[in-house]
């Protein structure tokens, strides 16, 4: 029997249960594994797992499991939820986003590691699957939960209005990476209008997060029914970062980029990632650096890298959202801190006059880059931090 794994988020990893199920599996069939998430990836290289677990696809866990769909037996969805509701929802947006979620026996095992723990057969043909495998992992068998409609399409598609599960008050809300609002309550549901954010109703709105989801004067849309949205940490505590080594930075160079001409002989690959640190496994791929624009993704793209020995050039002006996240920046980094409200300015001249207007180049040294980037900082620049 062939077993497709889809694996989604961290504290799967961390809690030490992705592997145990992954063994378990193991003495039903063959099996592939591979994770769902950016976060996620930094777990299983933190875990030293990469060889059991792919990290190398970037695609939303119903596009994984409709690739496994073509290809294996059973399909199993693994994942830890904040809480068995949260678990229970998301589970719903990825069956709900298959072209046919009965095509092959689907199976969840949500929170493995607590007492609500449970092995859910997400269609008719997964039952005696599901109820073997919650029996090797002494886990309830859980019925379908009730189909949640979460997302609710007004007028057309022009309207279209999102519903946040699992929010505590005090949270800060993600789209896509980006702080947008601070819940204040639990009841939080983000609406959008023709492709932009006009509500984000139980929540105190950061119109600057607005500003860069929506990439300011380019007045960029957004599909809200697929953005991926978060609340409160992206990460538990219970983990120890991997130092780089060889064997992990060797994955910087697997991942999948766009095609790009090569640079000349001797030169560093650079690129820029702003605001968009979920995508920092695909925007750094084969690069020796990164300009990392903005404090928050300076923090989270820093520390992704870390784990690959990409070092970073942040450009920060200290408007970091302070949400909880342990930062690893890799040695020979460069952080500049600019007068409030600079960050993005000098990031938009960066990509214009270094970049050329794009989002990655060439250059003859790491220091090289650095003096370029400082210099045309140095009007607005407080002070810089060398790691």
């Amino acid at each position: 029997m062939e077993i497709g794994i889809v694996i989604h988020g961290p504290d799967i990893i961390d809690s030490g249960m992705a592997l145990k199920v992954i063994e378990i599996l193991n003495g039903f069939g063959k099996t592939t594994a591979v994770m769902a998430g950016t976060i996620g990836k930094t777990a299983v290289l933190d875990a030293h797992l990469e060889e059991v677990i792919d990290i190398q696809a970037s695609l939303r866990p119903s596009a994984c499991i409709e690739q496994f769909f073509l290809t294996k037996d059973v399909v199993v969805l693994l994942n830890h939820g904040k809480t068995i509701e949260n678990g229970r929802v998301f589970a719903n947006l990825v069956v709900a986003n298959l072209v046919n979620s009965h095509l092959k026996p689907l199976i969840h095992v949500e929170r493995p590691s607590c007492g609500d723990g449970e092995v859910i057969p997400w269609n008719g043909v997964a039952i005696t699957f599901a109820s073997n495998l919650a029996s090797s992992l002494g886990l309830r068998l859980s019925a379908v939960p009730e189909v949640i409609t979460p997302i609710i399409i007004e007028n057309n598609g022009h309207r279209i209005v999102r519903k946040v599960f699992g929010v505590h008050p005090g949270e800060n809300i993600l789209i896509n990476g980006v702080v947008v609002a601070y819940a204040l309550s639990k009841d939080v549901s983000i609406t959008t209008e023709n492709g932009f954010i006009t509500e984000i109703a139980g929540a105190r709105v950061k119109e600057h997060g607005l500003e860069k989801l929506h990439r300011y004067e380019q007045r960029e849309t957004i599909d809200i029914t697929r953005c991926w949205i978060k609340s409160g940490p992206l990460r538990g505590n219970n983990f120890s970062a991997r130092l780089y080594t060889e064997k992990a930075g060797v994955l910087k160079s697997s991942n999948v980029a766009l095609p790009e001409l090569a640079g000349p002989p001797d030169s560093i690959k650079a690129v820029i990632i702003d605001h968009e640190a979920e995508r920092s496994f695909e925007l750094a791929a084969g690069a020796q650096v990164a300009v990392t624009i903005g404090d928050d993704t300076t923090e989270i793209a820093g520390d992704i890298l870390y784990r690959l020995g990409i070092p970073i050039i942040g450009i920060t002006d200290g408007d970091s959202d302070g949400f909880e996240h342990r930062k690893h920046i890799f040695p020979g980094s460069l952080v500049l801190r600019l007068r409030p409200g600079y960050d993005d300015i000098v990031g938009k001249k960066i990509r214009a006059e270094i970049f050329g207007g794009n989002g990655n180049a060439y250059f003859k040294s790491l220091t090289e880059l650095q003096n370029k980037i400082t210099s045309l900082s140095k009007n607005c620049l407080d002070f810089t931090r060398n790691y």
